[in-house]
């Protein structure tokens, strides 16, 4: 009952959000479209961002146990972007919000941490220190968002290249072409 209750109340917050398109979204207006006393938000959840992060949460736990049954990491990347890609539009709409700096935040967290995950489960970064390694995430988990806080209709058209770079920069790192002059030095 109880999480049926948080799945109504998240219903209703995607429903503002993107159906509606509310700018500033309240308490008053998610228990109104769902039909619950105030009483009842504030007993499923603290305040918005708390609701913002269930439902962050919610959803990285079924990307984490979904991506764990692909073998590649390539691949895991490849699934994050698609799903992130197809994303785009209702975040696009929630960053539209006055919940926009706490909801990037969030988004950003969870990045990082199913990042974390897939790195220790591939085994990357064994040779950094966990600072040196949590550096490493933290930049290229800001980089993917940059890539989506911008990405356009050619990008998913060019996707596999994308993640394909994307994945090597996290893996290996790709270092700068030589120019010809410098060559034979």
């Amino acid at each position: 009952m109880q999480a049926e209750m948080k799945d109504a109340i998240a219903q209703a917050a995607k429903d503002l959000v993107i159906n509606k398109g509310v700018k500033k979204l309240t308490v008053k207006d998610i228990v109104e479209e769902c039909h619950i006393t105030r009483q009842a938000f504030y007993y499923h959840f603290e305040d918005i961002p708390a609701l913002l992060r269930w439902m962050l949460e919610r959803d990285s736990e079924k990307t984490i146990l979904e991506a764990k049954s692909i073998k590649s990491g390539e691949e895991k990347l490849r699934y994050f972007f698609l799903l992130a890609v197809h994303a785009l539009p209702y975040m696009k709409k929630g960053m539209g919000t006055n919940y926009r700096y706490e909801l990037e935040k969030i988004l950003t967290q969870h990045i990082t941490h199913l990042f974390e995950q897939i790195c220790d489960e591939e085994g990357l970064y064994q040779n950094c220190s966990r600072m040196e390694a949590n550096l490493i995430l933290r930049y290229h988990c800001q980089a993917i968002m940059g890539l989506l806080r911008s990405w356009t209709e050619a990008d998913t058209a060019n996707l596999d290249q994308i993640v394909h770079v994307t994945y090597r920069l996290i893996t290996e790192g790709i270092p700068p072409l030589q120019s010809h002059e410098n060559a034979g030095v």
